[in-house]
């Protein structure tokens, strides 16, 4: 570590600009330890870092420098913030740990000139659909008290963390998406809004608050949080690790897994204790002779291909060959009617018949893996289906009729796995899904609020037996 001097009668500048950190002052022969990320840009003559390094490059210049001028967060003052909220242990516990990696608790040092303007608690948070996310958020907000930035992957989620945030502080919220471009010290935004207009509004906000965090691994997404400056952040999901271990670099760029709390550790008490029942149902013997026949032009392929499909980048390579490969071609086409007679078998359908007779007028949430499953449950049970292909408005139709008891049961496929609030359901019926363990848990939620008779929750996996359908179901769980 170099001891501290000054670079001479001008101090160390730092501003905020398009999405970096530049330092004024700096010589292009000094080095600053512990700051990751700052170079020297000879353009302008200045140094520059990713504005995500904001806190730790403040921090290590107050170690470096004894004059250092901070002119990066143009902050708006807010009112005193209260949430009517009060924490349970759980919540609570979570919130601590998330503000215990304040980076600026013990720092700078009483003899510098660097102040921070306000704590900077970075992490993600881990706990299950149905467990409170938002109202640990909220807390956060409010123990805060900085402008914040709430970034959400969908138009419902929008609208209800604006209608919560509205409710609870009594302040404006503006809103990027949704037809809306409102900036506001308290704003929400969609991933996609936030995409195009974090290094426009970089300096504006001293928390960011990224819900589903797990989104923000994504290639284009991940440039949201690396653009804003905003020291304190805060990530919260029901699954943290992803299988491309994206994960980690939404740990670079928020904050490592600080908290985390499984299903079964709330189930019973503040989850609602759950079973899990697995159902195997026959294929119908054309059913079987197409599967098996698909298999085979399938793994023939491979065999002939050296293609083990043991990793995503296998299935990818399957993909490009399949653009000038005529065999390619027909062994994926193959592997996707395969997957289609396992997932959407004439048998889940009986199997359906069965549990919705077993559970009469209970609120049933019937989920599928595509669209064609899903309307075909609601042609033959006259169930109300949710797919992509549902408007807005009707969406929201089923789902208050859901809610008030109108409709007791309801067909979707994937469109409710998150980013909606879904109103409480005691039996989910998973009649086909992927192998993503974050698919499954977010599933499992939809059950998992209090009952109001203490009654157990119920998730049935239905899956075709013999087919490699019980590998996927190994696999989410």
């Amino acid at each position: 570590m170099v001891s501290n001097a000054t670079t001479g009668s001008e101090p160390i500048t730092l501003r905020y600009e398009d999405g970096t950190i530049r330092l004024e002052g700096l010589p292009p022969e000094r080095s600053v330890p512990d700051a990751p990320g700052l170079e020297f840009d000879p353009r302008t003559e200045t140094g520059r870092a990713p504005a995500f390094r904001y806190a730790s490059l403040l921090s290590a210049l107050g170690d470096e420098f004894d004059a250092v001028e901070d002119r990066v967060l143009d902050l708006e003052t807010l009112p005193a913030l209260e949430s009517a909220y009060e924490l349970r242990g759980y919540q609570r516990a979570a919130l601590d740990d998330w503000l215990a990696t304040d980076r600026w608790a013990d720092a700078p040092s009483a003899a510098s000139e660097v102040r921070p303007p306000e704590r900077a608690p970075a992490g993600v948070l881990e706990l299950p659909t149905g467990s409170g996310k938002t109202v640990i958020a909220l807390k956060a907000i409010e123990r805060l008290a900085v402008p914040t930035l709430v970034v959400v992957p969908t138009i419902d989620l929008l609208e209800q963390w604006r209608r919560e945030l509205e409710r609870e502080f009594s302040v404006p919220v503006g809103q990027f998406g949704g037809g809306e471009q409102r900036l506001e010290a308290i704003t929400v935004s969609t991933y996609d809004s936030a995409y195009l207009k974090a290094d426009a509004v970089g300096d504006r906000f001293g928390l960011v608050v990224f819900d589903e965090v797990h989104h923000l691994g994504g290639e284009g997404y991940r440039e949201i949080a690396r653009l804003l400056a905003a020291p304190a952040r805060l990530g919260l999901t029901a699954t943290f690790e992803r299988p491309d271990d994206a994960h980690e670099v939404i740990a670079a760029v928020v904050g490592p897994l600080v908290h985390r709390v499984d299903v079964d550790d709330l189930a019973g008490e503040h989850l609602a204790p759950y079973d899990v029942k697995r159902l195997e149902v026959s294929l119908t013997a054309a059913e079987r002779e197409e599967y098996e026949a698909n298999q085979e032009v399938f793994a023939s392929y491979l065999a002939r291909s050296n293609i083990s499909m043991n990793s995503g980048s296998d299935y990818q390579e399957l993909v490009k060959r399949s653009g000038n490969d005529p065999a390619a071609r027909e062994a994926l086409l193959a592997r996707q009617r395969a997957r289609e007679i396992m997932l959407g078998s004439a048998g889940k359908l009986e199997a359906l018949e069965g549990i919705l007779a077993d559970h009469p007028g209970e609120r049933t949430i019937v989920f599928t893996a595509h669209n064609d499953l899903a309307y075909d449950v609601a042609e033959r049970f006259l169930l109300p289906a949710i797919t992509h292909q549902t408007g807005a408005a009707e969406r929201r139709e089923i789902l208050s009729r859901f809610r008030e008891g109108t409709y007791s049961r309801v067909v979707t496929s994937n469109v409710l796995d998150e980013g909606v609030d879904v109103p409480d359901a005691s039996v989910a019926v998973v009649l086909s899904g992927s192998a993503s363990e974050r698919e499954f848990t977010q599933r499992l939620g939809r059950i998992l609020r209090p009952k109001s008779d203490g009654s157990r929750a119920l998730l049935y996996e239905v899956i075709s037996e013999e087919t490699g359908e019980r590998r996927v179901s190994d696999r989410r769980r």
